[in-house]
Formats: structure tokens, C-alpha cells, sequence
């Protein structure tokens, strides 16, 4: 069985925004050695069009970005829209019966799955599907922008934090009640 894992970046004062801030390249090289090693990602619709960025050659990348590609792409992907008509290669459209599809999606998969995108997070949470949270902690404030929980959540347990380059630090959590 799979376990979920909501996993992004997010400022001090709790906002994803990634245009505010970028990992360094030894972070960047944690993210393409974590993609390589999921079995799919799920995504909402705003943050997989953000993502169809890796779809396409850029003739500027460097070989960091050129990984980061390969992977993504190789990787399956599902993505929750209701206004989507299509998604891409490797992609699987949702658009009704989320949380249900998502389940099986967890029954029929191993390994770590990644959800990407906010309120789908948060929906996904409020289901109980979510096993484990995943915050990458820059050192930045940027004042505004859509926080990583959009949502109230219920208690969370501390699991593992470290220290990545770059000041980073990935804090982990799992729903407390869960415990580990």
C-alpha cells in the first residue's frame, strides 16, 4: 500500500510561492533523487500547470534541470481538475469521486506517492489520506502568497526534520493520532 505524502516549499511565515524562492542545486539534487524514487505524484490543477514546465526541452537547462526532466516525466502522475479536458504524457485526469479514486490509488500502489498542490492537500487531508506531511522550510519571509495548509488541521506529530543545504530544513509530520 502506498502512503501519501504532501510534499513542498514553503516560506517561514507558511506560504508556497515559487516564483519568492528556488532551492539551491544540492537541494535541487535532493528533489530529482526524490522524484526518482516515488511512484506517482498527484496533483491539483494549478500546481500541475506549473509542472508542464518539465514537459518540454529548454535548450538554456543545465544537466541538474535536464534530470529533474527525465524523471518527472517518467514518473506517472494523476491530476484533479474539473475544468481540465486533457492532461498531458504520463497523466491520468481525475475529475470526479476524488478522494475515492485517490484511495485506490493508495490500495493499488507501493512506495510514496506526492501530492502537490494546496487545497487538494487539504481535501485530501480532511479524508484522512494523508500519511505524512512534508515542509520544505526556507529561510525566507515573504508576507503573502497561498499558505501550504489552507485549512484548519488536526494535531500533527513531529517524525524527522533535517537539515538540508541551502538553510533549508524539511520538517515531517503525520497526523497525531497516527502516530508513527
Amino acid at each position: 500500500m502506498a502512503r501519501l505524502i504532501y510534499a513542498l516549499n514553503v516560506s517561514l511565515d507558511g506560504y508556497v510561492d515559487h516564483d519568492a524562492f528556488a532551492p539551491d542545486s544540492a537541494l535541487f539534487r535532493h528533489f530529482i533523487e526524490d522524484v526518482r524514487g516515488l511512484s506517482g505524484m498527484v496533483y491539483g490543477r494549478r500546481m500541475y500547470e506549473v509542472m508542464r514546465y518539465w514537459d518540454e526541452e529548454h535548450p538554456e537547462w543545465d544537466e541538474a534541470e535536464r534530470e529533474y526532466a527525465e524523471a518527472w516525466r517518467s514518473q506517472p502522475k494523476w491530476v484533479v481538475s474539473n475544468t481540465l479536458d486533457s492532461v498531458g504524457p504520463n497523466a491520468t485526469l481525475i475529475n470526479s469521486n476524488v478522494e475515492d479514486e485517490v484511495a485506490k490509488l493508495k490500495i493499488r500502489l507501493d512506495g510514496n506517492v506526492e501530492v502537490a498542490g494546496t487545497v487538494l492537500a487539504a481535501n485530501l487531508g480532511d479524508a484522512g489520506l494523508i500519511d505524512e506531511y512534508h515542509l520544505y522550510l526556507h529561510p525566507v519571509v515573504i508576507g503573502s502568497g497561498k499558505p501550504y495548509f489552507t485549512r484548519h488541521r488536526p494535531p500533527l506529530k513531529l517524525v524527522n526534520s533535517e537539515m538540508m543545504s541551502g538553510g533549508v530544513i524539511r520538517l515531517s509530520y503525520v497526523p497525531a493520532e497516527r502516530g508513527i
